[in-house]
């Protein structure tokens, strides 16, 4: 009877991490549809070719080196194939049937790889617009298969940062990613956007920061809003199981407050937005909504919903006031993915110990400090070589003709461009 059991929790927790494994894929469009909303219509079919051969690269490094170095283990379909539920019962009744995880090893790397697509997809969206397309593939394949999996390791993975400390020993909790994934990705976007530089025309010689409206509103709306849903999968998959009834009450704890944060970080920039500017500022209401999610990311499960709410809420005024200052700074983001994901990546780890009693300001602060140095000086160099050996950005007579035909041969929107 007690194998029974087992075998039905094996099955429901395997089935739910590849549901929500299938919901974080689903991001990939939410992040090809937001982006394709900001850009300039000269380079919207670039910005989609990106986010769909990203994806397909990160699929392929993390399966032939990142799960590996991050896990210790590596995968190998054959492992599949010899797959022996006597040996899966006899493992789980020595460490105790109710204890640890229980789900397929298959689904574990399924719901680790769409995580590594995600932080190589906040990277599009930063350096978009001027950027060759297959300098921006050859990092791709850096970032999914040795540089996100090495900070995966020291965190999720649980071993030493270079054999010199433990982040788990000084209290670092991340438990889905607002550091390790969002706050990495933006960690090697910023690397990359300043050592690429600025789109031409965005800012004047005084310090003028001039807007550089998107093509599509409607696709960046689409977008946000498949981002939103998604992320039910990216935090709750992060619960691990499902076949019980505590960890069934934390994954509907964990989707309240992913959704409510996220409600939360979109009005609260709305409002920013209206005092700041004196209008309602639509890309700012996305970016806020965005930005709550970040910021419950790292701590979805511990907090209660109106707290979810008002760290939603920080984080929608953190990234409209990052936006405006980064512009400040000239640092060119054509869709503030540095500002969604790297500052309030930060807040959301930082804001950890306001409801989990486990971590520390001090682990959180280490923590932080690691990912982003690790990720931006590894990112950093690799930018450096590819712009030294191959180059990194387009030139300025191809960014005004716009990177669609430059890179692509091909136009999004054919008929309604200029001949």
């Amino acid at each position: 009877m007690e194998n029974q059991i087992f075998q039905l929790q094996y099955a429901i927790d395997t089935f739910y991490f590849l549901v929500c494994g299938a919901l974080v894929m689903w991001m990939a469009a939410g992040f090809s549809m937001l982006e394709a909303g900001l850009v300039r219509s000269k380079n919207t079919t670039e910005i989609l070719t990106k986010n769909v051969a990203l994806f397909a690269i990160a699929c392929i490094m993390y399966l032939l080196t990142g799960y590996a170095i991050m896990y210790d283990g590596g995968y190998l379909l054959s492992g599949i194939e010899a797959f022996d539920i006597d040996e899966v019962l006899a493992s789980s009744a020595e460490n105790g049937f109710e204890g640890g995880s229980v789900y397929s090893g298959a689904s574990d790397f399924f719901f680790q790889v769409v995580f590594v697509a995600t932080a190589m997809s906040i990277v599009s969206g930063a350096v978009a617009e001027r950027m060759k397309l297959w300098s921006f593939l050859a990092f791709a394949v850096v970032l999914t298969g040795f540089i996100y999996p090495m900070e995966g390791a020291w965190t999720w993975g649980g071993k030493d940062v270079f054999g010199l400390y433990n982040l788990g020993d000084l209290g670092f909790s991340d438990f889905a990613g607002s550091g390790i994934v969002h706050m990495a990705g933006a960690a090697a976007a910023l690397a990359g956007v300043l050592l690429l530089g600025a789109r031409k025309g965005k800012y004047g010689p005084n310090g003028e920061v001039y807007a550089i409206p998107g093509a599509n509103l409607p696709l960046a709306t689409l977008g946000t809003f498949i981002l939103w849903m998604g992320w039910f999968g990216f935090n709750g998959g992060s619960v691990l199981k499902l076949g019980d009834a505590a960890n069934a009450h934390s994954v509907a704890m964990v989707f309240l407050n992913t959704n409510t944060a996220a409600a939360g970080g979109a009005i609260a920039a709305l409002l920013t937005a209206r005092i700041l500017f004196g209008k309602a500022d639509l890309t700012m209401l996305l970016n806020g909504a965005l930005a709550g999610l970040v910021a419950i990311t790292a701590e979805p499960s511990t907090p209660t919903a109106l707290q979810a709410t008002l760290f939603g809420a920080i984080g929608g005024v953190l990234v409209v006031f990052s936006i405006v200052a980064l512009d400040k700074l000239k640092i060119d983001d054509p869709v503030g993915a540095i500002s969604v994901h790297g500052v309030v990546g930060l807040l959301g780890l930082l804001l950890v110990p306001v409801t989990n009693d486990g971590s520390t300001f001090s682990g959180q602060l280490i923590g932080a400090a690691t990912i982003f140095g690790w990720v931006f000086a590894a990112s950093f160099a690799v930018w450096f070589l590819l712009k030294v050996i191959t180059g990194i950005r387009v030139s300025e007579d191809e960014e005004q003709q716009g990177v669609d035909l430059v890179e692509c041969g091909m136009e999004a929107y054919p008929e309604f461009m200029g001949k």
